[in-house]
């Protein structure tokens, strides 16, 4: 018994996060949602690194992240830029690419993804041996903050029309706050076709289909503070063209 809780210690030790954080002109937000992340992870003692994926910002985001590698060092931030926006899903098979952590965090770098809900996604990761654990911001105490109703209706919409033609197992489809073993993540990734807003989800539909399973970790979504939302008329027509294609092939 003793040998099993000290095998079980030293797995938990031997464990790193790779947290990738894809970046598009986000030079505000940028020093403090690293700071953050140094603060909690050094105040929960879990071993990890953040790689930031920069495409090729105008405003001189890969400028403040390599002054942020200088303060934390080249061990903790990893800068892995590209030459222009390529879209979320290849940021993150560029970021696994790089990642040397056994699991994987993806997030936002606007702030509106909070640094403290990381390590109840590790507890409960660790709890149910979960192959990925999800932010829902649609369960529990979880919730929004600093959305316009229209941005309230069309995520509710989205989530309401998803969970009625998919039935996917999870309470918050387009949420992109999410612990992921790396091995899980990769085969995700792989199987994805999907674009932008709809990449979250397709994710999730995948999981279920090649029998992962998922826990869910409630958590507050705050609207962000510096710069434009990356949400369009165009991700919304993108959204229910691959809603349909899902709903078509799974």
């Amino acid at each position: 018994m003793a040998s099993r809780r000290g095998n079980a210690k030293t797995a938990e030790q031997s464990d790193k996060y790779s947290v990738l954080l894809p970046t598009y002109n986000e030079r505000e937000n940028l020093p403090l949602i690293v700071w953050l992340l140094v603060k909690y992870f050094g105040e929960s003692g879990h071993n990890y690194e953040i790689i930031v994926i920069d495409d090729g910002s105008p405003d001189g985001t890969l400028q403040i992240a390599e002054q942020l590698q200088k303060i934390y060092g080249a061990d903790k931030i990893l800068l892995r830029p590209r030459a222009k926006k390529l879209g979320l899903g290849t940021a993150y098979i560029h970021g696994i690419k790089h990642a040397s952590g056994n699991f994987v965090i993806i997030m936002d770098a606007d702030l509106s993804h909070h640094p403290k809900f990381i390590a109840q996604f590790i507890e409960k990761q660790k709890e149910g041996g979960y192959d990925l654990v999800s932010g829902t911001r649609y369960r529990g105490d979880g919730g929004v903050y600093g959305w316009d109703l229209r941005r309230k209706l069309i995520s509710r919409g989205a989530n309401f029309v998803t969970q009625a033609l998919l039935r996917p197992g999870a309470s918050d489809l387009t949420g992109s706050f999410r612990l992921y073993k790396k091995e899980v993540l990769e085969k995700l990734v792989e199987q994805c076709v999907s674009k932008g807003y709809v990449f979250q989800m397709e994710m999730i539909v995948r999981a279920r289909q090649l029998g992962y399973t998922v826990g869910e970790v409630p958590i507050s979504f705050v609207d962000r503070v510096y710069g434009e939302s990356k949400l369009g008329g165009n991700e919304i027509v993108s959204f229910l063209k691959g809603l349909l294609t899902l709903f078509a092939t799974t």
